[in-house]
């Protein structure tokens, strides 16, 4: 059981730190699909391909978790790296220090925020790496005004840069789970790695 709660605070903290839900009021972020496609054709030279359609696109197949529904593969993948990640940040106390809230709720058996935050991140990376599919959308906060614990108390105080980097490099270690290393893949690598980077201003904020 406590390995369990660890892991899903663990969740909660890694998905917060860079993805906050946007379930309280507030006008939709615009989705970042243009800082995507500029990554990716920085990176490869390829102007027509986006990040998405790189990781999967829009080819259907079945939901190894919602059995009897289909998913884009591109919205598949991105999921399983968030999955994924969740793992590796369960061993990582350097980020847990930023919600306490969402800490108190695990330990009372709600883990509604953990699953609109696991949604939440998994439509912004949908959003940011380019798909058009509106049902995958991030509607979220901005992320400057998600890591403001002025604008957003459930944030426990400002984020600095080495927190952020480590994430980033969490994230890293969940693509290599899924398979994607900067030795089968480094372009993808890299441009994945970059678009996290162009949220770090906004993020970082002391």
């Amino acid at each position: 059981m406590k390995k369990q709660f660890l892991i899903l605070t663990a969740c909660l903290s890694s998905l917060a730190l860079v993805y906050t839900s946007c379930k309280e009021e507030e006008t939709p972020a615009t989705p970042p699909t243009t800082t995507a496609t500029t990554a990716t054709t920085a990176t490869t030279g390829n102007t027509q391909q986006t990040l998405y359609v790189r990781v999967g696109g829009t080819t259907m197949v079945s939901d190894p978790s919602n059995p009897g529904q289909m998913i884009e593969k591109g919205r598949l993948t991105l999921r399983a790296v968030v999955d994924s990640s969740i793992n590796v940040i369960a061993a990582d106390t350097q980020l847990q220090k930023y919600f306490v809230a969402l800490f108190a709720e695990l330990r009372t058996g709600n883990t509604t925020g953990l699953a609109a935050l696991s949604e939440s991140f998994t439509d912004f990376m949908c959003s940011a790496t380019g798909s058009t599919n509106a049902a995958y959308a991030y509607t979220g906060r901005s992320m400057k005004n998600a890591h403001d614990p002025a604008v957003f108390s459930r944030m426990a105080l400002k984020a600095n840069a080495a927190d952020f980097d480590k994430f980033v490099g969490n994230i890293g270690i969940g693509l290599a789970k899924n398979g994607v290393t900067a030795q089968n893949n480094a372009a993808l690598v890299t441009d994945l790695v970059a678009l996290l980077n162009t949220t770090k201003n906004d993020i970082v904020q002391r």
